[in-house]
């Protein structure tokens, strides 16, 4: 039973949506970039310095801005000429080579399906479309012929359990809830016995997005995954984080302050295609070492697509 039409090479469907998705985010670098070559015979020290602002100015960050410079700037030394007609070439393998991907699935598969049930835990800040992530990915997996069970876990707002119980209902999965205000361990034990009594291949659990405090949200992650060990010693096996592209800078906080919390393994990154903020993928990944797995790219189904650096990079090219 393979994803290879989900989790595989892309259609072009997918690749007309992720270079739609992306039309914001590669107009704002490259009109950047344009402006810091035009009329230039060739790369110098002024224009790596107007490249530089550029590619901060795209939210790709300050760090992940400088390792770029300082690897265009050991090309440059080392091939002494560099004309700006080689520039988006260069650009494109030095960027690529700071997006980490789970090397693991080779493109084909996100998941180690040999562990049943697989347990994703899914966490980010509220209004980031964690649970519409969780939603089209439920969809997406049971289309494929997996079965899936959801766990509301995040208990603290009526409107989230609503939503995934809307989601649920739409991708045709079962969901595990509780009443409001009920103890988020206690959703994610019942989603995990619930799964392991029906066979199920994938359980997604959908988490409470509070950053206020820090304390609490730590106790709570390391409390659902101390009773889902209960059940399953390995347990989750991913912890998925999801981020808004559309915020820049602040999913860097974002991811940061989730990274201290608890072990975060993978990153989905949605609403690309509504911001010239794109960039925020190429940075949040190099700093934190952390797989980007999914981009969201639109409204529609479809539009959660597994992230192919290779592919990613050429769209923005």
């Amino acid at each position: 039973m393979a994803l290879f039409g989900l989790f595989g090479s892309k259609s072009r469907e997918e690749k007309e949506a992720l270079n739609q998705g992306l039309e914001k985010t590669k107009k704002g670098i490259f009109e950047k970039l344009s402006r810091a070559v035009v009329g230039k015979s060739r790369v110098d020290e002024d224009t790596l310095d107007d490249i530089e602002e550029a590619l901060i100015a795209s939210d790709i960050g300050v760090e992940t801005t400088l390792r770029i410079i300082e690897r265009l700037e050991e090309r440059v030394s080392r091939d002494k000429f560099m004309d700006s007609n080689e520039l988006n070439s260069i650009l494109k393998e030095e960027i690529e080579a700071l997006l980490n991907i789970d090397e693991n699935y080779k493109g084909e598969i996100p998941f180690d399906f040999s562990k049943k049930p697989f347990v994703i835990l899914v966490v980010g800040v509220n209004g980031v479309g964690k649970t519409t992530t969780i939603g089209k990915l439920a969809s997406r997996l049971k289309n494929s012929g997996y079965s899936v069970v959801l766990g509301a876990a995040d208990t603290f707002r009526a409107a989230a359990v609503d939503q995934l119980t809307i989601w649920s209902e739409r991708a045709g999965v079962p969901i595990v809830k509780q009443a409001m205000g009920s103890d988020p361990a206690s959703v994610a034990y019942d989603t995990v016995a619930s799964a392991i009594s029906q066979n199920a291949d994938v359980v997604l659990i959908d988490t409470a997005g509070r950053l206020h405090n820090k304390v609490n949200l730590m106790n709570e992650l390391t409390k659902i995954r101390n009773v889902m060990r209960k059940l399953i010693p390995d347990a989750p096996h991913e912890v998925l984080l999801v981020l808004d592209g559309s915020t820049g800078q602040n999913a860097f906080l974002q991811a940061k302050e989730f990274t201290k919390a608890t072990d975060v393994t993978a990153l989905a990154v949605t609403k690309l295609d509504g911001t010239a903020k794109g960039g925020v993928v190429i940075g949040i990944s190099d700093q934190f070492k952390i797989p980007v797995k999914f981009i969201g790219v639109g409204e529609k189904i479809d539009d959660l697509q597994l992230f192919n650096k290779k592919e990613f990079v050429e769209s923005l090219f």
